[in-house]
């Protein structure tokens, strides 16, 4: 579990997080919504210790980032995977080598033992046959499924991915939010996700968190998304027609 209390951040000053508190649940795909220059990406590179914030507290199983020495915060960052919004797999490397980078790094496992733990990883993100190939050589929702495979290889108790959904088709969207759901499930890891994709908080959105300015407008899950009545929140989810009908459909439920 992370536990995120009042954090404030300032940039030259003008302040872009307004005491924010939440909680990130173990187990649960966790979503930070909200439009471009809301405050979600500053949020995550607060959590994750890129950026300190002005004042508040971040805690990873009550383990206080902002007070951590420098072992204690390396010790952290392995228990920590990363899912960047390009995939940003190296070019030079093969889809194997790139998922054994984090491990290379960070275990003392023998060589065959690090290349069993990727083929593994490559294996679960059913990319079993394509660990020889380069990622010029293979499709945007493969690259996706690789960059995941390469952010579990070190079997993380945390797991951030942002806009894992960037530059995909929607086929391809809804299979990168199964597998992401269901690897947070069977490795009851603490998953973070930014991201504005509606189509994500409506399939995987356990537990979402709306950003509006800096400011957490609102939390509760996907079910309870169509019901709210925050006008910022609607503003935001039903801005295209789809989710417009969505609403529609179920007031006039409430009303008949």
């Amino acid at each position: 579990m992370i536990e995120v209390k009042n954090i404030t951040k300032s940039f030259d000053g003008r302040t872009v997080l307004h005491d924010i508190s939440t909680v990130f649940e173990d187990g649960k795909t966790n979503l930070i919504i909200g439009r471009s220059g809301s405050g979600k990406t500053v949020l995550i590179k607060n959590i994750i210790g890129l950026i300190k914030p002005d004042q508040g507290e971040i805690l990873y199983d009550g383990r206080n980032l902002l007070t951590m020495n420098k072992h204690d915060l390396n010790m952290l960052r392995r228990e920590m995977g990363m899912l960047f919004q390009g995939s940003a797999l190296f070019d030079s490397m093969t889809v194997l080598e790139n998922v054994m980078f984090p491990l290379n790094m960070f275990s003392n496992d023998t060589f065959k033992e690090r290349e069993k733990r990727a083929q593994f990883c490559l294996d679960r993100v059913n990319l079993s046959d394509a660990g020889h190939l380069y990622p010029s050589e293979i499709s945007g929702g493969m690259m996706k499924r690789a960059a995941i495979a390469r952010a579990i290889a070190l079997n993380p108790k945390y797991l951030f991915c942002d806009e894992p959904n960037s530059g995909l088709d929607p086929k391809t969207s809804l299979i990168i939010d199964d597998l992401i759901h269901d690897i947070t499930v069977e490795y009851n890891m603490t998953t973070v996700i930014n991201t504005h994709d509606m189509n994500s908080v409506m399939n995987i959105g356990e537990n979402i968190i709306f950003i509006k300015e800096g400011i957490k407008e609102w939390q509760g899950t996907k079910e309870q998304v169509i019901t709210s009545n925050n006008k910022a929140l609607n503003d935001f989810i039903f801005a295209s027609d789809l989710f417009r009908k969505v609403k529609e459909v179920e007031m006039q439920q409430e009303e008949g």
